[in-house]
């Protein structure tokens, strides 16, 4: 997981970690849990949909953000 990356998108829609936590269904503290693999938390498919959407992200991105090693 990229979480600088992701942070990045982020901050170039305006989102802040509260809004995008609405935005896919997650509290806040949830988010933060999986954007930092707190407890091997990961993001669930339907989520990494969600995020693509909301930036419009390519393949390429969605690799690089969620895919990272």
């Amino acid at each position: 997981m990229n979480k600088r990356l992701l942070e990045s998108k982020m901050k170039l829609h305006g989102d802040t970690n509260a809004s995008l936590a609405e935005a896919i269904g997650l509290s806040p503290q949830s988010l933060s849990s999986k954007k930092n693999g707190t407890n091997g938390k990961e993001f669930g498919t339907s989520e990494i949909l969600c995020i693509k959407e909301r930036y419009s992200l390519t393949a390429e991105e969605i690799n690089d953000i969620f895919f990272a090693c």
